[in-house]
């Protein structure tokens, strides 16, 4: 089968590269932030952000991803105090916030930020992102999850969350009705501004949508006017069933994490082929690019290299590593024994998963709750590329051909560091294999033209699901049905 981002013979892919943050400290790495030089204690002042967006798109990267989640790692221990005194991802500020903020002092590098389905409606959210789309000149993505933490079920008027497959049937009315609001609620030429007829707006032009489902009664109209991307960039983390079929209908991009490319192929190959087979959409024009998670460690030895990583690891957070495992898993590591075989356990659930990290790190030969714990500790559920420029590159590389990614979530072990790291090391050997852009393919444009290459790509294309509903200029209300 041929790759869903085919290039020409000979040539490379150009890689999409992404920071990966949360507005916490350490994010993937938890207890980094008592290493002396990090910086990412200090999330919570949004010259923080700034400065990393400058740095950033000097760098030329494609955008800054960011993470979130509603509740605390409560899972390990039964308890949020692991959590709290090792501040894994606990602390967290909300990230749409400071976008606008980082928008200001750049011109073309994006935002994409992790908002839920589950515990918002759907008409205040669309007003947000609509709000920030504007003020961001059209840089803003919305990666889109249903959550997964009981922890913010209980704080958001639940028990628990609800159930998988009834996450993901919710997911599917909400992202409707927001294409609804977001391109059919308001004709592209609405906004008319006709200071001699006293016309802001047609009314003619703007209509409720009138949406009654199972989950969301919106009958609208849209608050806030076509923004310039109208849908921001649709960003998406998920493959299982229901995640897979989502993704290949709504995703323009998909933000992966494994150990190792085997372990996602397979989910890579089966989006692709659904989006093609099932969603008629066409590779050449809307393809899906899947994004890995990865931490590189650089030096300009491999020696500098694993001295790094080696003293990372003296300020990595065993008791915060295990806490995010559990908010991830559902599995409590605490009640095993200190010297225990978790691949001996009677629990399914816990062999499967440390069988599959212990595939991949032959060099433990037993795993206990520890050796999961260090595994975790510095880049979380990715793996960490540690070498010479040329090495990490390699590795990259081989993610590339044995996963079919078309870039990667650069996770920073300290902050901002790690990026730096990336952009003196990294960034020229990447460029010097015709690996990744000398510049934006379009400076000073959208999030989605800048992601595409492709100048006027300022909306989903038009076999995108949402190209359906865009009620164009010129267009009269009685030819464009808003679909259901």
């Amino acid at each position: 089968m041929a790759s869903q981002n085919e290039v020409p013979q000979g040539a490379k892919k150009k890689l999409v590269l992404n920071a990966f943050v949360e507005m916490c400290n350490g994010h993937q790495s938890p207890g980094l932030w008592r290493h002396p030089d990090d910086k990412s204690w200090e999330f919570d002042k949004v010259e923080h952000w700034v400065e990393l967006a400058k740095l950033l798109e000097e760098a030329k990267f494609h955008g800054i991803f960011i993470a979130d989640v509603l509740g605390g790692y409560d899972v390990y221990k039964k308890s949020l105090d692991p959590a709290i005194i090792s501040a894994a991802q606990w602390p967290v500020t909300e990230p749409l916030s400071v976008v606008p903020a980082m928008a200001a002092a750049t011109k073309s590098i994006g935002f994409g930020v992790t908002i839920s389905t589950t515990y918002e409606q759907p008409y205040h959210l669309a007003r947000r992102l609509s709000t920030v789309d504007h003020l961001t000149n059209g840089r803003v993505g919305w990666n889109i999850v249903t959550s997964y933490l009981d922890s913010a079920a209980r704080n958001l008027g639940r028990t628990e969350q609800p159930a998988h497959d009834d996450r993901y049937a919710q997911a599917e009315e909400y992202i409707r009705v927001m294409y609804k609001l977001f391109n059919a609620s308001w004709r592209d030429d609405a906004v008319q501004r006709n200071r001699d007829t006293g016309i802001y707006t047609s009314p003619d032009l703007v209509r409720p949508i009138n949406h009654a489902g199972r989950f969301f009664s919106v009958p609208g109209p849209h608050i806030v006017h076509p923004s310039p991307q109208r849908t921001p960039l649709l960003l998406q983390a998920g493959t299982s069933r229901a995640g897979k079929l989502f993704a290949a209908q709504h995703a323009e991009a998909i933000f992966v994490s494994a150990h190792a490319a085997s372990v996602v192929a397979k989910n890579i190959a089966e989006i692709r082929q659904l989006a093609r087979e099932q969603f008629g959409r066409d590779p050449s024009t809307s393809p899906i690019r899947v994004l890995a998670l990865v931490t590189p460690v650089l030096g300009r030895t491999e020696e500098e290299a694993r001295e790094k990583l080696a003293e990372y690891r003296k300020y990595a957070s065993l008791e915060g590593a295990l806490a995010l495992f559990g908010g991830w898993t559902g599995i409590d590591l605490n009640q095993y024994g200190d010297e225990e075989e978790l691949r001996q356990v009677e629990s399914n659930a816990v062999r499967s998963t440390v069988e599959a990290y212990a595939r991949f790190s032959p060099a433990n030969d037993k795993w206990t709750k520890h050796t999961v714990a260090e595994h975790v500790s510095i880049g979380g559920n990715g793996p960490v590329l540690v070498g010479t420029p040329e090495q990490v590159a390699d590795g990259l590389e081989a993610w590339v051909r044995e996963a079919d990614v078309d870039g990667f979530n650069f996770a920073y072990a300290l902050f901002p560091q790690s990026f730096k790291d990336i952009i003196d090391l990294l960034l020229p050997e990447l460029q010097k294999r015709g690996l990744f852009w000398d510049d934006y393919a379009v400076p000073g444009g959208t999030y989605r033209e800048n992601f595409y290459g492709r100048a006027g790509q300022t909306y989903p294309p038009e076999d995108h699901v949402a190209a359906q509903f865009r009620w164009a200029a010129g267009v009269p209300a009685s030819e464009h049905t808003i679909p259901e």
